[in-house]
């Protein structure tokens, strides 16, 4: 979010709003257009999302992990916490490439967990800590450049650091995640399943690189404009 030094916006920070907003755009469209094109497209496996994701999971050593729907629009996700995925609506009863594609992927998750895929491991280690970070940082960084307290603000960019590596690290968990579906599509499906759902899951892996790479720049800007500043 955009703060302000001095009398005036600082131009710096505005330039990184600006492309995270069209990377950030950008990213969201791609992942909407690709998930509706391959919607309309059945897949050539039988088997609704919930009923493929749960054949992955028994494949994968994960046959104890429950299958519930959640609300909304592709807000699909394993919970660690509960042991579950949870499929959106359309993708837990949908029947296409693009349905099976989003529920074999977070199937994905749940053997990573089950599997002790180690940067799961680190990822989910994090939590906590990025929790914290993400809802304070900003404001210690304004108490400590307003207050002139420069510790604050180091510690500030502390705190963004640690949400920064949590995403990066979020990209080979996202990464495999999507590996292991598009093998077991493939193996079980046509070409067609497999072009489909590769499509599908890299145009959702490019928001996660797109939220990588705008934290990055937020980081590096605020290492230039901070990272050397010290109590008077």
């Amino acid at each position: 979010m955009p703060f302000y030094i001095g009398y005036g916006v600082d131009a710096g920070y505005l330039v990184v709003v600006l492309v995270a907003l069209v990377l950030g755009t950008a990213a969201q469209a791609y992942i909407k257009s690709t998930y509706r094109k391959w919607s309309q497209v059945d897949a050539g496996i039988p088997g609704t999302g919930a009923e493929v994701a749960r054949v992955m999971l028994a494949d994968g050593g994960a046959s104890g992990v429950g299958i519930t729907r959640v609300a909304g629009t592709l807000t699909d996700h394993y919970d660690p916490r509960d042991n579950k995925l949870h499929l959106s609506d359309d993708n837990y009863r949908g029947a296409s490439v693009a349905s099976l594609a989003v529920a074999c992927h977070e199937a994905g998750h749940a053997i990573q967990a089950a599997q002790g895929f180690f940067p799961y491991r680190v990822r989910t280690m994090l939590v906590p800590a990025v929790g914290i970070a993400e809802n304070s940082w900003i404001l210690v960084l304004l108490a400590g450049v307003l207050l002139n307290l420069g510790g604050l603000v180091q510690l500030a960019i502390v705190l963004f650091a640690v949400a920064v590596v949590f995403q990066v690290v979020t990209l080979p968990v996202e990464i495999d995640a999507s590996r292991r579906a598009v093998a077991f599509l493939s193996s079980r499906g046509s070409g067609l399943d497999e072009k489909g759902a590769r499509s599908v899951l890299i145009a959702a892996a490019l928001t996660y690189v797109a939220a990588a790479l705008t934290s990055i720049m937020q980081l590096v800007y605020l290492l230039g404009r901070y990272g050397g500043r010290s109590n008077d």
